[in-house]
């Protein structure tokens, strides 16, 4: 009996013996940082391991975490960091936990900087990914909620639309708005406001260097998320859904000028511009002094022929906005929509030697010289806001030129070559 259990006791030993070596041998590979050969040794001995007593087990799923941390393998090097740190609670040991924690920020880290830099190449499709597991190491964590919404974002870059929908489905279900707090200082030395941490700001708030604390929050990300859902709706062909994942978002959202803003944009995707007009309409009764809801309407009408309308929207808009160069681009052209007809009843007098049609050709001419005067205030300032705008400083130069103002037309056609040069 005796010897029966010695043999029992030093197979224990012997298979003790072979786990503990084992996990040294890993453990040395990592430390020289042969991490593919460090994987190797444990997947190959990883069922006579998990056989073993739980601190071996917990060791495992240590150095194993930590070799496919430096392989770039993340996500499952957060699955067997956390299995480390379980098995260790549970047995009340705390030999790995620290490191293990410390493993597994690195790890989440070192992914989201991978992705980000895949984003920076243009790699899309890998950047999602890489987000996309970076949200599964903590899915019920803020934070890690906002890498799925980059995730999506990634997916529609790559045009992975289906993948993005199935992001953004998520996002919406589960209520996300990415909504947080922002801490801002004002310093009284420079006068200039900064945005600082909350820790930060906890610190000012009582601080003689610094003034106006004050905090704010972000605006939701919920509306562009639903217009996302939406407009990938509309580029699968899914027409109804686009309209019921929008008309959805705005029963929850009656007053977000955004959703409403987003619904108009869909109409004008699937080509209904006079719901896009009522719409826009709608967005500026929420928010009458939103310089680009009146240009917006402006752009529209005029496609309708509606110019007198357009042009309205367009004056509101700049009397709001004086710095929108586009405002002042669409304001000329629409002025000049006006020329068409009346060069065309001055084609047809050309030839006339009629005293009645020579009185009625001198006149147009003024007409048209009216129109040149009427545009050229807004053109000169959307040169002097904008004074790399070849459109506008060909348009000046074309308009200096047909009312005789030599000098201005000499001084367009130098920008104009200074540019080309």
């Amino acid at each position: 009996m005796k010897n029966i259990f010695y043999i029992l006791m030093l197979t224990i030993s012997i298979f003790t013996f072979g786990q503990k070596k084992e996990l040294k041998q890993a453990q040395k590979l990592i430390d020289q940082e042969f991490y593919s050969e460090a994987l190797d040794l444990l997947n190959n001995n990883k069922d006579l391991i998990l056989a073993s007593d739980i601190k071996y087990q917990a060791h495992y799923y240590y150095l194993n975490g930590w070799a496919l941390k430096e392989d770039a393998q993340y996500l499952e090097s957060v699955i067997s960091l956390r299995k480390s740190i379980e098995l260790e609670r549970s047995i009340r040991q705390k030999k790995y936990i620290e490191d293990a924690n410390f493993l597994i920020q690195n790890a989440e880290a070192d992914l989201v900087n991978s992705a980000v830099q895949d984003n920076k190449n243009d790699d899309y499709l890998a950047a999602s990914k890489k987000l996309y597991d970076a949200y599964l190491m903590n899915p019920e964590k803020e934070d890690n909620i906002t890498y799925l919404y980059y995730a999506a974002s990634s997916s529609v870059n790559s045009k992975e639309y289906d993948k993005a929908l199935e992001y953004y489905l998520k996002l919406k279900n589960m209520g996300y708005s990415g909504v947080v707090s922002e801490y801002f200082v004002t310093s009284v030395e420079s006068g200039i406001e900064e945005k600082v941490s909350e820790t930060e700001y906890n610190l000012f708030k009582n601080s003689k260097d610094y003034s106006n604390q004050r905090t704010g929050k972000t605006e939701s990300r919920l509306p562009e998320i639903v217009k996302n859902i939406a407009l990938i709706y509309v580029q699968k062909g899914e027409n109804d859904n686009a309209i019921a994942a929008i008309k959805e978002a705005r029963v929850i959202n009656p007053d977000d000028v955004n959703l409403i803003l987003s619904e108009a944009d869909l109409y004008i995707k699937i080509g209904d511009k006079n719901k896009f007009k009522e719409l826009m309409q709608q967005a500026v009764e929420k928010d009458p002094t939103n310089a680009i809801l009146y240009y917006n309407l402006g752009v529209i009408n005029g496609e309708q022929g509606e110019f007198k309308i357009a042009k309205e929207f367009y004056l509101k808009a700049l009397e709001l906005d004086s710095s929108y160069s586009a405002t002042y681009l669409n304001l000329v052209g629409l002025i000049l929509e006006g020329e068409g007809p009346i060069v065309e009843k001055m084609n047809k007098l050309v030839t006339s030697r009629k005293a009645s049609d020579m009185n009625k050709y001198d006149e147009l001419e003024k007409d048209r010289v009216n129109l040149y005067q009427e545009c050229l205030p807004y053109l000169e300032k959307l040169i002097e806001i904008d004074p790399t705008n070849i459109e506008a400083l060909k348009t000046a130069k074309n308009i200096y030129y047909t009312i005789d103002d030599i000098d201005n037309f000499k001084l367009m056609n130098i920008k104009l070559q200074e540019l080309e040069n």
